[in-house]
């Protein structure tokens, strides 16, 4: 038994006690979670959008298994990992595979069921279903159908990397993962330079130290980030320094193991903000060894500028100086 404000509640409870509408009752599904037994009530049709635990199997709200047990099925990305949580939980709802990779007429089905009064429950490997995710497609089409969406909250690996990463959380901008070819990274890191606020990005670990590299090269190093690898489970860790120092660090261990979560904020100003008459001065030492082109290369990695910015600079003090001459 369970006491609730000196109200001794029975093992087995009721969760979620909205009416039903549409479609046939389905018998009261079961489960069990930290010593409770509950029931959960037949859920009204429509897609239920069901956040599950990132790593530690414990982070999971009442809501979503209740809400997992009444489905008429759980659409899964990989039905090996979901099986996993819902036979921890002693939840039985059949799995249907949706990835990636599933078409329109995988959608077709699942709408139709569902306008024939089933629940859907709709979740990712981990986390928050639709971030970094392929289930938005479902969810356009249900909303097209005119069914109704109920999102279940919880985990996120975003939410949970940023808030530990320690910097600024007021505004921050979600990339996901980059592009695979460094040619094509850069590229897209350059046009992350002028956000206003803090980047999080996902990272393959295979990939993470020469991502980090080119995100030293383009954003600067001087950066402070955040590496966070395997939230909330065991071997948990959470690196944090500049970029140029992460990616030194990296570079020398090797890819780590485990999802990997990097974290970056915005450019410090002190650092940022050399003087212009100091990188004047740098890069007119630098034009006394180098080209143009060199010179603009080795003041921009000393510096943590932008190479464009060195490079047009370097170009006016040489145009300058062959005027002087």
């Amino acid at each position: 038994m369970l006491h609730e404000r000196g109200i001794v509640v029975p093992m087995t409870q009721r969760i979620d006690k909205r009416d039903q509408k549409g479609g046939e009752a389905k018998p009261a599904a079961t489960f069990t979670a930290f010593g409770l037994a509950a029931e959960a009530e037949p859920l009204p049709a429509g897609l239920y959008i069901v956040a599950t635990p990132i790593g530690n199997l414990r982070d999971v709200t009442f809501r979503a298994l209740a809400t997992l047990a009444a489905a008429a099925a759980v659409l899964a990305e990989d039905t090996r990992v979901t099986r996993t949580l819902l036979m921890h939980y002693g939840i039985t709802t059949p799995l249907v595979a949706y990835h990636e990779h599933s078409n329109e007429a995988v959608r077709e089905r699942m709408i139709l069921r569902m306008q024939n009064g089933e629940a859907l429950a709709l979740v990712s490997d981990a986390g928050t279903p639709l971030v970094s995710d392929p289930g938005y497609k479902l969810v356009q089409a249900a909303i097209a159908a005119g069914l109704p969406i109920t999102p279940i909250p919880g985990p996120s690996a975003v939410m949970t990397a940023i808030v530990a990463a320690g910097l600024p959380t007021d505004r921050f901008f979600f990339e996901g993962f980059l592009p695979q070819k460094s040619g094509a990274r850069r590229n897209r890191l350059e046009a992350l330079v002028g956000i206003p606020g803090t980047l999080v990005l996902f990272e393959s670990p295979h990939r993470l130290p020469e991502m980090l590299v080119d995100a030293a090269a383009v954003l600067g190093g001087s950066r402070p980030a955040a590496v966070a690898r395997e939230l909330t489970k065991l071997f948990e860790t959470i690196r944090r320094g500049s970029l140029a120092s992460l990616a030194e660090t990296f570079t020398e261990e090797g890819a780590p193991k485990g999802e990997v979560v990097v974290v970056i904020g915005t450019a410090i100003e002190e650092a940022a903000e050399e003087t212009d008459a100091d990188l004047d001065a740098r890069i007119e030492a630098a034009l006394t060894r180098h080209s143009i082109k060199d010179a603009a290369a080795l003041v921009a990695d000393e510096t943590g500028q932008k190479k464009r910015i060195v490079y047009a600079r370097a170009l006016a003090l040489a145009r300058r100086g062959d005027d002087d001459a």
